[in-house]
């Protein structure tokens, strides 16, 4: 059997590669889901890991849905709406839920099209860079169906509300360099040059104090739900526990003994 999603590691940084290359890494099936969740749990307990790329195998990023699986489940099924509800808990909306635990930086290289689901997973993560041929497209309205693994709470946060609403309300793909020009990804580049701009991403990242970098991604993920205050108050205990880790007294000795710092894991 295929493995869904391949896992590698090296220097700090993880890559995951799903690899369902034949239904276009569509992440509507159980194994799918059950892989890049035990994936972002295992990395969130891991202090060695201090970046991960998401990225597809093949000529895609992810179809999102299998639309196979889809037409079968309206000609075949007899689930009640309710039975479909618990489906969606229970099943696809698992991996927003782990990834918004999950402290590690996520770079999505977007490879290819990454359409519906896919599309939403790439905003699931913190950072996105696409190659050329990517293409974006919140489609569901194009199936007669809303985007049920919180697209329309996390494409907004991503690009807007009025942009948002137009990739939703009409369904369209957009090219790589029309998200760039919506913020929606930070970088194009050429197809054969993704992996290696987004390598060098995650090592910027990665040199830097895990501890620090970590309770940064808490700070931004809180700041979407918080109020002024509040995110004040966690700030300064945050910044408190971060004066005395060994990363922060490092860092201070590297610049003033004119030397690289060298950080441990968290």
């Amino acid at each position: 059997m295929t493995q869904a999603v391949i896992k590698e590691f090296k220097d700090g940084i993880e890559i995951w590669r799903m690899n369902h290359v034949e239904t276009r890494n569509a992440i509507t099936n159980m194994e799918m889901i059950d892989t890049l969740v035990l994936y972002a749990e295992q990395a969130q307990k891991n202090p060695e890991v201090r970046v991960i790329i998401l990225t597809g195998n093949g000529p895609a990023f992810s179809s999102g849905g299998n639309v196979k699986e889809i037409r079968a489940e309206m000609t075949e099924s007899d689930k009640t709406p309710h039975e479909l509800a618990t489906w969606y808990r229970e099943g696809i909306q698992r991996i927003p839920v782990a990834f918004e635990k999950l402290d590690v930086p996520i770079i999505a290289a977007i490879n290819g099209p990454a359409i519906g689901a896919g599309c939403d997973l790439t905003c699931m993560c913190d950072m996105r860079i696409a190659a050329d041929s990517a293409r974006l497209a919140e489609s569901f309205v194009k199936l007669g169906i809303i985007p049920g693994d919180g697209g329309a709470w996390l494409l907004p946060r991503a690009v807007g509300l009025a942009k948002a609403a137009e990739m939703a309300f009409t369904g369209d793909p957009i090219s790589a360099q029309e998200a760039l020009e919506c913020g929606l990804v930070s970088k194009v580049v050429a197809d054969d040059e993704l992996m290696n701009e987004a390598m060098s991403l995650a090592k910027r990242i990665a040199v830097n104090p895990p501890i620090s970098v970590r309770m940064a991604k808490q700070l931004m993920r809180e700041e979407q739900r918080t109020s002024l205050d509040n995110h004040l108050q966690m700030a300064a205990v945050m910044q408190a526990v971060s004066h005395r880790t060994e990363d922060h007294r490092e860092a201070m000795d590297a610049i003033f003994e004119k030397r690289a710092p060298v950080f441990k894991s968290c």
